[in-house]
C-alpha cells in the first residue's frame, strides 16, 4: 500500500542528504515535491494545505535541533504531522457496553465489504476471547444472508436471519434481545447498502438502528475510491451518525487518499483497515505506524504482532534449536508455508525499515509459491537428505511442480548457503539482518 507515495516523499527527502543545515531554501524545495506526492495520491487538498503549513513552521522554528541533518529533521517532522493528521498515537478502541452484547452496526454502499469486513471483525474478537453473534440484516441482496451464513460458520459466529416476513428493523431488535438471553459479548449487524446514497436507504438504516440500538456505528469504505469515499462518509454521519471508520480494500489502493484524509475530512477516526481478501485480514489503524511505513521507518511493532498471531510457536522453538545443525528442506517447507499465512511479501516488507531497498525480486510472491510446489513435489527422504537430490529426480522435482530444474538447482544451492550461514550463526557468527522468531528467514525466501 501506499508504494508511490511512499517512494516520493522518501525521494524528496532524500535530497537533502548531505546538506550542513535546514533552511528555508531547501525546507521549500522538498515540501513542494511532498505537495504533488501527495496531491497525485488523492490527499485532499486542504489536507495537504494544512499539513504542509504545520511542518514549514516547525522545521524554521526553534524547536528543531541544529544538530541533526535536514533529511531526518525534515523525515520526523513530516512523520509526525502525518501521523496526527490520521489520528495520532495509537489505535481508537471499540466502545464495549458495560452491559452485554457490545452493538456494532456496520453501514455503508454496496461493494465496499461490508459483509466481508463483519465476518474479519467477528473472528478478530473471537480470536480475542469474546462471544460473537452476526446478524443478516442486509436483506436487499439476494445473496448477503448466504454469505454472511458461510462467514459465520467459517470463524465460528452464531448468524441470527429473517423470519419469513420480517424486515431487518424487526430482525435487528429481536437478535438484540436473543443475544442478550444467550450472553453474547458482541452482536455485529450487517446492514443493506445501495449503488449509491438514497432516501429508502436512509430511513431503513434509520430504523435498523433504532432497533437495535448499537453502541458502535461503523461506516464501511472502500479505500479504492480515494477521497471520494470522503462524501459518502460526511452523508452518513449526517443522516445515522458514525463513530468510526473502516477502510476496506487498503493493499491495493496505491494512491491513499482516503486513508490520509478521513479524519480531517470527516472528522472520525479510522478504527479497522482491510489490508487482504483472508478471515484475519483485518487490523487496528495505527497511524503513527502507518506514517512510518510511508516514509520508508517500517512498523516493526505490527510485523512482530502479525508473526505472533501466525507462528506457531512450538514449532519455531524447535526449528531454532535445529538451527546449530542444520535445517532441511521439510524445515524449509514449514517457514515459507507459515509466511504465506502472514500475507504478500510486499506488505510484509514494508513492515521493515529502509524496505524500499529490497529487491522486486525478492517480493514476489509467485517466486514463493512456485518454491514451495517445488518443496512439496519431493519425497519426505529427499525433504530430509537434499544431498541425494540428482539429476533424474531433479527433473522429476521440476516436471510435478511445473517449474524447470534450474529453478529446483537455485532453491536447492540457495537452502545449501542459508543452512551454512544459520550453522555460523549458532556457532558465535554475527546475526545480520532481520530475522523471525526461530530463524525463520524475511522474506521467507532462502537466501
Amino acid at each position: 500500500m501506499f508504494e508511490s507515495l511512499s517512494k516520493r516523499i522518501q525521494g524528496a527527502l532524500h535530497k537533502l542528504s548531505g546538506q550542513a543545515k535546514i533552511s528555508e531554501g531547501n525546507v521549500d524545495a522538498a515540501l513542494k515535491e511532498i505537495r504533488l506526492a501527495l496531491l497525485e495520491a488523492d490527499v485532499h487538498f486542504k489536507v495537504v494545505k494544512d499539513l504542509l503549513e504545520r511542518v514549514r513552521a516547525r522545521a524554521l522554528g526553534a524547536e528543531v535541533a541544529q544538530s541533526l541533518t535536514p533529511e531526518h529533521v525534515l523525515a520526523k517532522l513530516v512523520q509526525d504531522e502525518l501521523a496526527a493528521m490520521m489520528g495520532g498515537a495509537g489505535p481508537r478502541h471499540l466502545a464495549w457496553a458495560s452491559l452485554p452484547p457490545t452493538v456494532i452496526l456496520l453501514a455503508g454502499l454496496q461493494g465496499t465489504g461490508k459483509t466481508t469486513t463483519a465476518g474479519k471483525l467477528a473472528k478478530r474478537l473471537i480470536a480475542d476471547g469474546r462471544k460473537v453473534a452476526l446478524v443478516a440484516a442486509d436483506l436487499q441482496r439476494p445473496a448477503a444472508v448466504e454469505q454472511l451464513k458461510v462467514l459465520g460458520k467459517a470463524v465460528g459466529a452464531h448468524v441470527y436471519t429473517a423470519e419469513p416476513g420480517e424486515q431487518a428493523p424487526a430482525l435487528a431488535k429481536r437478535a438484540r434481545a436473543e443475544a442478550l438471553k444467550a450472553g453474547y459479548e458482541a452482536l455485529i449487524v450487517d446492514t443493506a447498502g445501495r449503488l449509491s446514497i438514497d432516501e429508502a436507504l436512509m430511513a431503513e438504516l434509520k430504523a435498523v438502528k433504532a432497533a437495535a440500538q448499537p453502541h458502535e456505528v461503523l461506516l464501511v469504505l472502500d479505500a479504492m475510491q480515494g477521497q471520494d469515499a470522503l462524501p459518502t462518509a460526511t452523508r452518513f454521519h449526517e443522516t445515522i451518525g458514525v463513530d468510526g471508520l473502516i477502510l476496506t480494500k487498503l493493499d491495493g489502493d496505491a494512491r491513499g487518499g482516503a486513508a490520509l484524509s478521513a479524519l480531517a475530512v470527516t472528522g472520525k477516526p479510522i478504527k479497522f483497515v482491510g489490508t487482504g481478501e483472508k478471515a484475519d485480514a483485518l487490523e487496528p489503524f495505527h497511524p503513527d505506524r502507518m506514517a512510518g511505513r510511508i516514509l520508508g521507518l517500517g512498523d516493526v511493532v505490527g510485523l512482530v504482532e502479525r508473526v505472533q498471531g501466525q507462528v506457531d510457536l512450538e514449532s519455531a522453538q524447535r526449528m531454532a534449536k535445529k538451527a546449530g545443525k542444520g535445517l532441511d528442506l521439510d524445515d524449509l517447507l514449514e517457514q515459507m508455508q507459515q509466511i504465506r499465512k502472514m500475507g504478500s511479501l510486499k506488505e510484509l516488507a514494508s513492515m521493515l525499515p529502509g524496505a524500499g531497498k529490497l529487491k522486486e525480486a525478492d517480493l514476489d510472491d509467485n517466486r514463493v509459491k512456485q518454491n514451495v510446489a517445488i518443496l512439496q513435489s519431493m519425497t519426505a527422504k529427499e525433504r530430509r537428505r537434499p544431498e541425494i537430490i540428482h539429476g533424474e529426480r531433479r527433473k522429476r522435482i521440476a516436471k510435478g511442480s511445473g517449474t524447470k530444474v534450474e529453478q529446483v538447482n537455485q532453491l536447492l544451492r540457495q537452502h545449501e548457503e542459508m543452512r551454512k550461514m544459520m550453522k555460523k550463526m549458532a556457532q558465535g557468527g554475527k546475526r545480520r539482518g532481520f530475522n523471525l522468531p526461530g530463524g525463520m528467514q524475511f522474506p521467507g525466501m532462502p537466501r
